[in-house]
């Protein structure tokens, strides 16, 4: 399995983006994302799939379709993945999504199979947690649009991770690849990646996983950019790095067999230390980047 794909490597019929489990090779968590010009529209079934439609920019209208009634959802979304809180739209298995855009934008569809039918919803931005963890050069920004026991879904947990220029995430690295009840859950997971610019010239990151022992042995030590995707099936993963001058934006899609929707992780035995050091250092002042609107 090829786990590090370069934009434009990852392509699938309308979508810019197509990670679907049969091609990850694994059983539960996909990523599309999805261009729209001014005026788009695009339909999918979702399959035996929950999906949360998130903008990564522009707005647009979500409905959805299926025996037990219509839903429609406006998306105000945002300019950029850099600014501002998006809200979203989560649709059920066994439905017919549309997604349009007047203005038109980039969509991530994030999906995870499932045995459960929930509702469709919205999901305001006004509602979405913003998380500061660690501090110094290891703060970043967590958006846990997503998360469990944020917003409820059968099996799709699904966040936004923004680190600012020069400061590194995912660490200490950890993992998610055994079934230990109450310390670690099995999470298949998605990396896809966007970047800041600075006058133009793009970013870049890097993006290292290391085998754990379980699994595959999966092995990445990658220079990603804007579109990347990195799949991890199994191990270490972290840190990942955002060079100076650029911040770096990815958006994390997990799901998995355990009986509980829950993230549960193991910290790597070498590096677990770090994280009794940041009380010592204050946050990056360049956080939060933005913050949730206000609830009205």
């Amino acid at each position: 399995m090829t786990h590090h794909l370069p934009a434009g490597k990852a392509l699938g019929g309308p979508y810019v983006v197509d990670v679907t489990p049969e091609k990850a090779g694994w059983g539960h968590s996909g990523l599309r994302v999805l261009e729209l010009p001014p005026g788009g529209t695009h339909s999918f079934d979702t399959g035996e799939s929950e999906w949360i439609v998130l903008a990564l920019s522009g707005g647009c209208t979500v409905t959805s379709d299926d025996d037990f009634g219509h839903d429609t959802f406006e998306l105000t979304g945002r300019e950029s993945v850099f600014s501002a809180v998006s809200d979203f739209a989560y649709v059920p298995r066994d439905a017919r999504t549309t997604v349009t855009s007047a203005g038109g934008g980039r969509f991530a569809l994030t999906g995870a199979r499932c045995a459960r039918r929930l509702p469709a919803r919205y999901g305001p931005a006004s509602s979405v947690p913003v998380e500061l963890r660690g501090t110094g050069n290891s703060s970043r920004q967590v958006n846990n649009f997503g998360a469990a026991g944020v917003f409820e879904c059968d099996k799709l947990i699904a966040v936004e991770v923004i680190t600012p220029g020069g400061n590194w995430s995912s660490f200490p690295p950890h993992k998610h690849d055994e079934h230990r009840p109450g310390e670690e859950s099995v999470l298949e997971e998605v990396y896809y990646f966007e970047f800041a610019d600075h006058d133009g010239i793009p970013g870049l990151g890097y993006q290292r996983v290391s085998p754990s022992g379980h699994g595959h042995g999966t092995d990445v030590l990658a220079e990603v950019r804007d579109g990347d995707v990195v799949l991890i099936p199994d191990g270490w993963h972290g840190p990942s790095m955002a060079v100076p001058g650029h911040h770096m934006y990815y958006l994390n899609v997990m799901a998995g067999p355990e009986p509980e929707r829950a993230w549960l992780i193991c910290d790597h035995p070498d590096h677990a230390w770090i994280r009794d050091t940041w009380a010592d250092h204050p946050v990056d002042p360049r956080l939060p980047l933005y913050t949730a609107p206000e609830k009205s």
